[in-house]
């Protein structure tokens, strides 16, 4: 079963993260939340706290089969600030393991340059952040081990091409049917 972590700084957007959370647990996966600040309680950028799983120090990075980092203002700035995570990051990259980046958050991605030459969306503000990507404006672009997502609105189509990489398309079908979503 793939190990999916999806990481939370102070500042995230709790709806990017939490229903990317929701959508994967529904379909089995297996998700945990983890907190970069060095506490389990983490503070979204609208006031929700939120307790995560795991600390950043907790993870074993080598049995991990997808980072996922949600957007949100400064939680995105948070995120990219965090050095451990960013080295795992960069590892995943080089493996060719993957990455899924929602909102602000695939500006990471755009700055590490890992972006080049791969389809990727994110917020239209951050579009200037792609740096060398293939720019589309599609709810999700997936480019070989990399995900990218436009923002809030998004985020279910988000979960659901998470739970399709992992237990494919039909499951994915079955998540959306189960929770009404109508594409």
């Amino acid at each position: 079963m793939a190990r999916i972590c999806v990481f939370l700084a102070t500042g995230f957007e709790e709806c990017e993260a939490l229903l990317v959370v929701d959508i994967c647990r529904r379909a089995g996966l297996d998700l945990k939340t983890v907190s970069i600040t060095g506490q389990k309680e983490v503070t979204s950028s609208h006031e929700v706290t939120v307790v995560a799983d795991l600390l950043l120090d907790e993870v074993d990075f080598d049995s991990l089969d997808m980072i996922v980092l949600p957007g949100g203002m400064p939680g995105t700035k948070n995120l990219e600030a965090c050095e451990p995570l960013m080295e795992q990051v960069d590892a995943f990259y080089e493996a060719g393991k993957c990455i899924s980046a929602i909102c602000a958050a695939p500006s990471i991605l755009g700055h590490k340059g890992f972006l080049k030459g791969r389809n990727a969306t994110s917020y239209p503000s951050f579009e200037s952040h792609l740096d060398g990507a293939l720019l589309f404006h599609n709810s999700v672009e997936v480019s070989e081990h990399v995900t990218t997502s436009r923002g809030l609105g998004t985020a279910i189509d988000f979960g659901l091409a998470i739970v399709e990489r992992y237990q494919g398309k039909d499951e994915a079908d079955k998540i959306a049917e189960a929770i009404v979503y109508h594409q």
